[in-house]
């Protein structure tokens, strides 16, 4: 008998965009712009940068197990009770965490194919049965997703937007999905990106709605610039929350990040920045791309996500950028091999990568 099962065997190992320093250290390149990750070009505000530092003071203790202050503070923000709120090493802490505990050797996890590579991994690690949906046009098809429920399913996945593709899902059509859901299933509603989707009128911000078996998942990585301290959080009905609470990790978030994200949801000014640079940008890139006449999926997150003829084309285009110091994001262990993601970035960011934009399309 072997010590390692055969579905982690064959696991494939999530794979981040590479990281500046190796590109650095690769490539012997000394100035390298990364818009690879969605991460807030801006970073964290002044005040989070001081609050991290004189967390530091304590961080020979342990963290609060509990996240008192933290979950108190996202209970009155969004009018729930403590109860209803649990904290994670990052939304994907929270993801494992909900496999952990709420999955029984023959249930079945529905999610869409192409979306987010963490959820891929964690459903693969988990050994279970997964029903892959495809997406219709670079979109969550919640039509077919809905026709693959059985009495087997247990753990729904929904990016809303997703990521890679930037797209969302619409309050139709997720009334419309949420009628065909069985009390007995659980959906995990990734909404990772929803402070840059919010302002769309038909987009549907969960905490609108109040289903027993929702659990919306939120993360401090990308509007607030925390993707460093791994801290997200999360909204269920208590029953969901306690449970949960029983299963997690003690320890988690850290000290400093508790601390970060305290400040973060403080600095209402800076994250109205962080949203008011990303329009910006989003308007620039999609005009310099129509100008070029390059394809490009819609996006309501920090990114734009951009679709070539085959994945020779994207893979060109990735590598040459990646020549220039620029780290961008080939889609195909996404399962998108023809596309390429690109985060916005600040204004000298993007106005380098523009002025390098032609000169790749010359190489392709």
């Amino acid at each position: 008998m072997s010590l390692v099962p055969d579905y982690i065997k064959n696991l494939s190992p999530y794979k981040a965009g590479k990281p500046i320093s190796e590109v650095q250290r690769e490539l012997g390149i000394k100035n390298v712009i990364k818009l690879a990750s969605n991460e807030n070009p801006l970073g964290p505000s002044e005040s989070v940068i001081k609050a991290i530092q004189s967390s530091l003071l304590d961080i020979a203790l342990y963290p609060d197990p509990n996240g008192f202050y933290l979950r108190q503070k996202l209970a009155d923000m969004f009018d729930l009770d403590i109860v209803n709120v649990v904290l994670g090493a990052g939304s994907e802490g929270i993801m494992a965490t909900i496999m952990r505990t709420f999955l029984n050797s023959d249930d079945h996890i529905l999610a869409t194919k192409n979306s987010f590579i963490g959820f891929k991994v964690l459903a693969n690690a988990s050994g279970r049965f997964i029903d892959w949906v495809p997406m219709k046009k670079y979109r969550y098809d919640l039509s077919a997703m809905a026709n693959k429920i059985n009495n087997n399913t247990k753990i729904i996945y929904l990016a809303n937007p997703d990521n890679p593709t930037g797209s969302y899902f619409n309050k139709a059509e997720f009334d419309e999905f949420m009628k065909k859901v069985p009390n007995r299933a659980l959906v995990i509603l990734d909404e990772a990106y929803f402070e840059y989707a919010a302002y769309q009128d038909d987009y549907p911000d969960s905490m609108s709605y109040r289903y027993d078996n929702v659990i919306t998942l939120r993360t401090f990585s990308k509007a607030y610039g925390l993707a460093g301290l791994r801290i997200g959080y999360g909204f269920a009905h208590e029953n969901l929350i306690s449970n949960l609470m029983k299963v997690k990790l003690p320890f988690e978030p850290s000290i400093p990040a508790q601390a970060a994200a305290i400040a973060a949801l403080d600095d209402v000014g800076y994250l109205n920045s962080t949203l008011k640079l990303n329009e910006q940008q989003m308007v620039k890139i999609e005009k310099e791309l129509n100008n070029r006449k390059l394809s490009f999926i819609k996006s309501s997150a920090n990114f734009i996500t951009l679709v070539f003829e085959n994945e020779e084309k994207a893979a060109s285009f990735a590598g040459s950028f990646l020549r220039q110091g620029f780290i961008l994001r080939h889609l195909n262990s996404f399962g998108l091999p023809e596309c390429v993601r690109v985060t916005l970035g600040k204004d000298s960011e993007m106005e380098l990568f523009f002025n390098k934009l032609d000169l790749v399309l010359e190489m392709l």
